[in-house]
């Protein structure tokens, strides 16, 4: 399911896989993951065996990034444990397409990084639309939602593949409200989800409780340790790939918590990139938002391929060379691809498997809509 734009900005490595050099696949379970619980050898200021270049680094990465959030930030809803359980059951909930056979978690999934690995994601009868599906994780943080930023916040867009005729394609969210009422489970859980509204099972109060959810999918990791004063959280070859990543250009545009997702940007910025999709500007209609897209957040990106607002890149060394060539106007050595994408598999997070688990979802009706695959 799944701007402001930047004066003269650089890189835009609008997608990048990395994977630390020489690991295997990172574990989706925080009890796997290295470094967490307790973090043995933190460094202090006073160990003399840390690099002091490691030091300075911190330093200069805190003027450049920051942490995620310990909590999910609200905004404007309310994050009860009611809202959020509901929420992460309709985001499971195949019921709310058309043909009863796509969830938020078909295109997004929670087990995968938050993706389907596909370019482009299967919706109803088999339609694809043209643009990659973008992670879930830590979107809530970002400036806005889609590729082009049609969305203010995760509440509006999960609203908008459910009745999107390509992807969940139900036909109104007049339908969508009559479905939610045909099941018996979801009544009660939708009063305690909001509380003192006379009439609370509606399409719009599905697409709150999904944003809801969709909070909490922060996913902190190395990097944020790092940041936090653990000087050993990232291996010399991701300092030294982070200290390539910030002096190539990549932080112009790639910044705060969640690496990216704060600005918008155009495609093609120093040298035209070859692309019939027009991003922003199908929704503004104004000529500077012409091929101009969301930069999107680098977080988790070793896992989320393949990657580009099409899905059309599949390797890690061609994305880099491409941003970098085409944003920066910079032909980057194979030295220094590699060492970015190694800083980039330090940010890969993890995943709170107990928070994303699939729940057991409310039974139909009698009066519950069969499927419908027209």
């Amino acid at each position: 399911m799944f701007r402001l734009l930047a004066p003269h900005s650089s890189l835009v490595l609008l997608v990048a896989l990395a994977a630390c050099r020489g690991g295997g696949a990172p574990s989706m379970d925080p009890e796997n993951q290295p470094g967490n619980g307790e973090v043995a050898g933190v460094a202090s200021a006073g160990d003399g065996d840390v690099d002091p270049r490691a030091r300075e680094l911190q330093a200069m990465a805190a003027g450049v990034f920051q942490p995620l959030p310990a909590e999910p930030v609200a905004g404007d809803n309310d994050l009860s444990p009611a809202r959020v359980d509901l929420g992460r059951m309709l985001y499971f909930d195949a019921r709310l397409s058309k043909n009863q056979d796509i969830s938020c978690n078909s295109c997004h999934q929670l087990d995968r990084f938050g993706v389907d690995g596909e370019p482009t994601s299967p919706g109803h009868k088999g339609q694809r639309g043209s643009r990659n599906s973008p992670t879930v994780y830590n979107a809530s943080l970002q400036i806005a939602q889609f590729w082009d930023g049609r969305a203010a916040d995760v509440e509006e867009q999960a609203g908008g593949p459910i009745l999107n005729p390509v992807e969940m394609a139900m036909p109104s969210a007049e339908a969508v409200t009559a479905l939610l009422k045909s099941i018996p489970g979801y009544g009660p859980m939708f009063a305690r989800a909001f509380p003192g509204v006379d009439d609370p099972v509606s399409y719009e109060n599905a697409a709150v409780a999904i944003g809801a959810f969709e909070r909490g999918l922060l996913t902190p990791g190395p990097l944020d340790r790092f940041l936090e004063g653990d000087l050993l959280a990232l291996t010399p070859e991701q300092q030294e790939g982070m200290r390539t990543f910030m002096e190539v250009g990549c932080t112009t545009c790639h910044t705060g918590a969640t690496v990216g997702g704060q600005m918008f940007q155009k495609l093609g910025l120093v040298k035209p990139y070859e692309t019939a999709d027009l991003g922003r500007y199908e929704v503004t209609h104004q000529e500077a938002d012409r091929y101009v897209f969301k930069v999107p957040s680098l977080r988790n990106v070793a896992e989320t391929g393949p990657w580009f607002h099409d899905g059309s890149v599949g390797t890690l060394d061609e994305a880099i060379t491409r941003m970098a060539r085409h944003q920066l106007g910079k032909e980057l050595t194979p030295e220094q691809v590699a060492s970015i994408a190694t800083f980039l598999g330090a940010l890969t997070g993890t995943v709170d498997s107990q928070y994303t688990a699939r729940p057991e979802l409310p039974a139909s009706g009698p009066d519950t809509p069969a499927p419908d695959p027209s």
